[in-house]
């Protein structure tokens, strides 16, 4: 018999996330996969460009926690432990709420809001630019 003992608590013998209205889902784990890949699929089949900060974003998670859930199918602590966001209960929901944003996302076009920011910085600017006021000091000490 090649069937692993069950360890309360653990895998298969985990029966509650300890959240609640979060029930134990043992299928947690395919449903992530199902999930993120959905993210990517609608992103794929969008007009929203390449280069939109949102999509770079979703693109990045969606694929390291597949690649997470594809290496440790059988292992959801250690999903949980690489992705770092919960359990894989709740990364299944964070999929499904964020393909509620990624459709608000897309019907508002918001990427087209979003205006390129110049950022001008000094790195020989020893005090980070805020004058001569040291970390510490308070307004009212110049007073006295």
């Amino acid at each position: 018999m090649d069937e692993k003992p069950l360890i309360p608590g653990i895998g298969l013998g985990k029966t509650s996330t300890g959240l609640v209205g979060v029930d134990v889902d043992h299928d947690s784990v395919p449903k992530m996969i199902t999930g993120y890949q959905a993210l990517l699929d609608k992103l794929a089949a969008s007009d929203m460009p390449l280069d939109a900060q949102y999509r770079i974003n979703v693109e990045k998670i969606a694929r390291y926690r597949i690649a997470a859930a594809q290496e440790n199918l059988d292992d959801p602590e250690k999903v949980e432990e690489l992705c770092n966001c919960g359990q894989v209960e709740e990364l299944v929901i964070q999929a499904d709420n964020e393909m509620i944003v990624m459709d608000m996302y897309l019907k508002n076009r918001w990427w087209e809001l979003v205006k390129p920011v110049e950022i001008e910085y000094n790195p020989e600017d020893a005090d980070g630019g805020h004058g001569d006021i040291e970390w510490g000091d308070s307004p009212d000490d110049e007073k006295k």
